[in-house]
């Protein structure tokens, strides 16, 4: 079998798992592509990605271009002569990176391709309430998450799971499925296909302020799910509203109780050390929740030392 030339890209803990199975098995990293050092903490100090350091634990060479259409970049890993790069939560490559190694760039997606093309694909399908959801290994083409599949891996998702440990579970099996991926090209054993076409394509896009706000509007499984497809990272929130004040709230951990209740939507309800919120169908139970400029807070440590207005609604 061939002895791979491998150059890995990527940037959050997400990819550390794979490069490190990758070396658990023994294949021939030659180079390592991850994002420069950002500001990061009160100092602002220059900190370097999970990818990163990691790499560097393992002595590994590694490149942090800002524009990957530099040519002194392009030269540089030209002269790494890799056989193959794998791409694992990374950015867009343009077309004279992905193109350059004989036997292609492949990407780890976290979702069924073709579901959840995009930037947040774990949380989108706990906010869509999905029972499955996996992993897929593709080709690199000129458009985003369209390439030709390699191989994919189905997994339950189960109804009080969050995204977090959503995102564990599939870093994991994500980073197997790579050396899967790897041991076939190695092998000559690769099939690829093209990605099937169906009109019910679910979209996996950034997120940001206005698709993270709760509407308090919507069913409490509906609100349910986009808590908990958020938490922990980068959190629902909502404003929650007072005749004094009017305050951004961002909620964590919830349970639902869905029942038959007259209050208006949004109503806050504080009742034997709990606190509930009212939706059309029922309430959401919050169990951990963060008011500005302090900690993420339990309920019940919360509601020691904190009174919440009589009139507070959330909005």
């Amino acid at each position: 079998m061939k002895d791979l030339r491998i150059v890995f890209m990527g940037t959050p803990d997400f990819a550390v798992q794979s490069l490190e199975e990758i070396l658990e098995k023994g294949f021939n990293v030659v180079g390592v592509i991850t994002a420069p050092d950002r500001p990061a903490g009160r100092g602002r100090k220059l900190k370097g990605s999970a990818v990163k350091d990691f790499a560097v634990s393992k002595g590994l060479k590694i490149l942090q271009p800002i524009n990957l259409k530099d040519g002194d970049f392009q030269k540089e890993l030209s002269e790494l002569k890799p056989d193959v790069q794998v791409v694992v939560a990374f950015r867009m490559l343009p077309k004279s990176v992905w193109s350059l190694p004989q036997y292609g760039t492949f990407n780890l997606h976290a979702s069924l391709l073709p579901q959840y093309r995009g930037a947040a694909p774990i949380n989108w399908a706990i906010i869509n309430g999905e029972q499955k959801t996996g992993v897929s290994t593709f080709f690199l083409d000129e458009k985003i998450d369209t390439g030709n599949l390699i191989e994919q891996k189905e997994i339950t998702i189960d109804e009080s799971e969050n995204v977090g440990s959503l995102h564990d579970r599939l870093m994991e099996i994500g980073a197997k499925l790579v050396v899967s991926t790897l041991e076939k090209i190695q092998r000559n054993e690769i099939e690829p296909r093209p990605q099937p076409n169906t009109g019910d394509l679910k979209p996996a896009p950034k997120l940001n302020k206005e698709n993270t706000k709760i509407d308090w509007e919507k069913p409490v499984s509906t609100i349910y799910n986009h808590i908990r497809g958020l938490n922990p990272y980068p959190a629902a929130w909502c404003m929650m509203e007072s005749a004094k004040a009017e305050l951004p709230v961002k909620i964590y951990d919830v349970d639902k109780l869905e029942q038959a209740q007259h209050l208006p939507n949004g109503t806050l309800v504080i009742e034997d050390g709990k606190i509930k919120i009212a939706a059309s169908d029922g309430f959401i139970i919050v169990k951990e929740l963060q008011l500005p400029g302090k900690k993420k807070m339990n309920a019940k440590s919360l509601l020691n030392g904190y009174n919440f207005p009589d009139d507070a609604k959330m909005r």
